[in-house]
């Protein structure tokens, strides 16, 4: 394994468990939430998407359109939270659709930076402005290949 001679910094946005070949993960599904619901990595436990998209509570909060608290609730005892579900389930899609046509490892960063097709929104800003039909769309002509 080659070390570079520079140490990359963590970036904040970074909040899922590392994982090691050792690292033990086991899925616990929770009811209404597609996916394999709630990861638990060692002693952490969070959410399988919040784990895909590598994003703090915050963050991943402000996606789904719930509260850190809330967010720790589910993440800590596994509860179905029904204000989590329509939200999670369609941001779980929405990575899906991405994923085909983009490396899903970047979607996380890309959620959080500005971009010139929604006039310098960054793609969480369109989904808290209730236009996620933005990102749809974009998914969409990716995916079938259509010019932006």
């Amino acid at each position: 394994m080659k070390t570079s001679a520079k140490k990359k910094q963590a970036s904040p946005k970074l909040a899922a468990p590392k994982r090691t070949r050792r690292s033990r993960v086991d899925a616990v599904p929770i009811h209404g939430l597609k996916g394999a619901g709630l990861l638990r990595v060692g002693g952490q436990s969070l959410l399988e998407l919040r784990d895909r998209l590598k994003m703090t509570r915050e963050l991943f909060g402000r996606i789904v359109n719930v509260s850190v608290r809330t967010l720790a609730k589910v993440e800590s005892e596994g509860q179905q939270v029904e204000k989590l579900q329509r939200p999670y389930n369609e941001v779980y899609r929405l990575h899906q659709a991405l994923s085909e046509v983009v490396d899903p490892n970047a979607l996380g960063e890309w959620f959080d930076t500005p971009n010139p097709a929604f006039d310098g929104l960054k793609p969480i800003e369109v989904i808290e402005r209730g236009e996620i039909d933005q990102l749809w769309e974009m998914a969409f002509r990716l995916r079938s290949g259509m010019p932006g």
